[in-house]
């Protein structure tokens, strides 16, 4: 019988070979899900033994892996910003430098009492509900055009029993009557930046996993800032604020199509890797 110690130093191996990111984390992350115990207790662990069923469902676990399915995809969940999200193929896999983008909202509204959002592209749902969760004065409305990802939205925030105070709608935001007269406090967005020609060069997890519209505006990468920018306008109260993430090296642009856009106190915040990855302005 395979141990602990065992197995993971063979599917690391096997990751590595595969050229694979974080091989040994991808590893340790998917054996933990397999044992229902923390990554880290895996390491008092080295010479337990694997039980049949349990080898046989890492091995599965590893060979997704080793065809590039991303890990939050195979175990269906993934925390984010202290809430546990399910996860699935109908939504883009939420990043770490997106928390940028949930700490901006928090430092907004220190303080300021009840208040009304509005996101744009939930997919998973996983930045208003995390707002959400750590503002309990917020009243937030999530669109979203993917049915699929809507649903998967849905499903987190009946779970995450925040349902009462995040509501998700279908709905496109290049529709003519998007907001139809709705008004918010605060508009926030990760929309689809990465463009078509920078779409082809990205890695096999994102192009062979994860839904295409999430990723790229199929143009320059800009085309939902310009729309979300123009629309935002005139659902934002009078010194509501508009929250965009954005790619590395995108920020200068975004903040372009802000200002150009009539909002003032353009301004941009880094990432954990000194990156700018938020673009905010106010309404005037």
């Amino acid at each position: 019988m395979r141990t602990v110690l065992e197995l993971l130093t063979l599917s690391a191996d096997y990751l590595e070979g595969k050229d694979v990111p974080s091989a040994r984390l991808n590893a340790e992350t998917l054996l933990a899900d397999v044992l229902a115990c923390k990554r880290l207790e895996l390491y008092l662990r080295y010479d337990q033994p694997l039980k049949e069923s349990e080898v046989d469902r890492y091995r599965e676990y590893i060979a997704r892996r080793g065809k590039y399915e991303p890990t939050p995809y195979i175990l269906g969940s993934m925390e984010f910003y202290g809430v546990e999200l399910e996860i699935d193929r109908s939504a883009l896999i939420p990043r770490q430098e997106t928390e940028i983008l949930v700490e901006a909202i928090l430092d907004s509204r220190k303080g300021g009492g009840e208040f009304r959002a509005a996101e744009i592209g939930v997919g998973s749902g996983a930045v208003s509900l995390a707002a959400a969760a750590n503002l309990p004065e917020a009243r937030i409305v999530g669109y979203e055009k993917s049915e699929a990802a809507l649903a998967l939205a849905k499903r987190n925030a009946e779970r995450l029993e925040l349902a009462d105070r995040v509501e998700f709608r279908h709905a496109d935001v290049f529709d003519d009557d998007f907001f139809a007269g709705e008004r918010f406090d605060l508009v926030f967005s990760n929309p689809p930046y990465v463009s078509e020609n920078e779409y082809k060069t990205l890695q096999p997890e994102i192009l062979k996993f994860e839904p295409p519209e999430a990723v790229t505006d199929f143009a320059d990468g800009f085309a939902f800032y310009r729309r979300i920018a123009e629309v935002a306008k005139d659902a934002l109260v009078e010194g509501g604020a508009l929250f965009f993430e954005v790619g590395d090296g995108k920020a200068d642009e975004a903040a372009r199509l802000m200002t150009e856009a009539g909002y003032r106190d353009v301004e941009r915040i880094k990432d954990y890797i000194d990156v700018e990855r938020v673009v905010k302005g106010a309404r005037i």
